[in-house]
Order: structure tokens, then sequence, then C-alpha cells
């Protein structure tokens, strides 16, 4: 589908302004109708309207009894929607697919979990030990990696909040980033 090239006239912003309170609650209005049966969003059926008003309005002109013309577009364009979701029919015989077995994205995992743990054991004074514990396999509570770390429960929280913004900051410096019109540093 062609996209216009300008916008359509001076007056399509006046237009819209005008017409909008109209194709939402015509649009609301006809999705509701039909609550029923295909399901309609009343938010997509605005949007189809109004790029069909905008292309009439490059094209044609404003229509000479525009709450009409908005009126037969919303019922057009829930029809289309309705018809549309009728014919659709999800796979219910074909299992998704298992990535969880895959050996790409295994690697991809191990690969990450060892650059984290490399970042993490870089981090300085308690935080390399605290977020070690918190990553833990084992899945621990804060009152095991305060029993753990020889901490008080209570200071956990503030302690990871101050190592994971250490942390941010340090892998952010790392990270190659691009210059205009897409040139490394």
């Amino acid at each position: 589908m062609d996209l216009p090239q300008a916008l359509p006239a001076p007056g399509a912003t006046a237009v819209v302004r005008t017409l909008h309170p109209l194709v939402r609650a015509e649009a609301t209005a006809e999705a509701a109708a039909f609550a029923t049966g295909a399901a309609v969003d009343p938010a997509d059926l605005e949007q189809a309207v109004w790029l069909r008003l905008l292309e009439r309005l490059v094209d044609q002109g404003l229509p000479a009894n525009p709450a009409r013309w908005v009126r037969d577009a919303v019922r057009a364009e829930a029809r289309r929607a309705r018809r549309t979701a009728r014919r659709e029919r999800p796979y219910r015989d074909e299992a998704a697919a298992d990535l969880s077995g895959c050996p790409e994205r295994a690697a991809l995992g191990a690969d990450q979990r060892r650059v984290l743990h490399a970042a993490v054991d870089r981090l300085p004074g308690p935080c390399a030990r605290l977020l070690h514990a918190l990553l833990a396999p084992g899945d621990p509570t804060y009152r095991e990696i305060a029993g753990e770390l020889g901490m008080s429960q209570g200071s956990l929280g503030p302690i990871r909040f101050r190592c994971l913004g250490c942390l941010r900051r340090m892998l952010a410096a790392e990270v190659v980033a691009p210059e205009l019109r897409g040139k490394e540093r």
C-alpha cells in the first residue's frame, strides 16, 4: 500500500479534530455490538477508519457528509475484521517448538552466564560475594544469604541495589557505542 507523500490538505487537522469523537464513539459502539461474535478491537477499527479517511482526503477530498461516511466506514471495517477473524484458525494440532533443548540456545545461555559471572567477579568490595550468592542455583532466601555472608538481612536490599548499579555502569562502559552513520569506535 502506498502512503501519501504529503499531508492531504491544510484543513486535514481540523477534520481530524472535528471527527475524532465521532470516530471513537462509532468504533467503540460497533466493537461492542458484536462482542458475542468474532472479537473486534475498537482501537483497530478506529485506526483503520482514520487511514481510510486520510487516503480519501488525498485522493478525493472531504466526503460530502463526513458523519455518514464515518459511520459507513466503521461498519465496513468491522465487517472486514470479523470476516478475517472468522477465517483465521489457531494451530491446535501443532505443539509449540520446545527451545529449551535447542543447542544454540543452550550455548548462548551458557555464554551469557559466563560473561555475567566474570563481570560480577570484577566488582569491588562485598558486591561480588553478594551477587554470587544471589545468583546461586539453589535460589537461596535473603535470610540464608545474610547468614552466609554475616550481614543483616535488612541491609541486603540496599547493598544489592548499589552493587547492581555498579555492575550496570561497569558493563555500560565496556559496550561499544556506535557512532553516527553506523561507524563503531
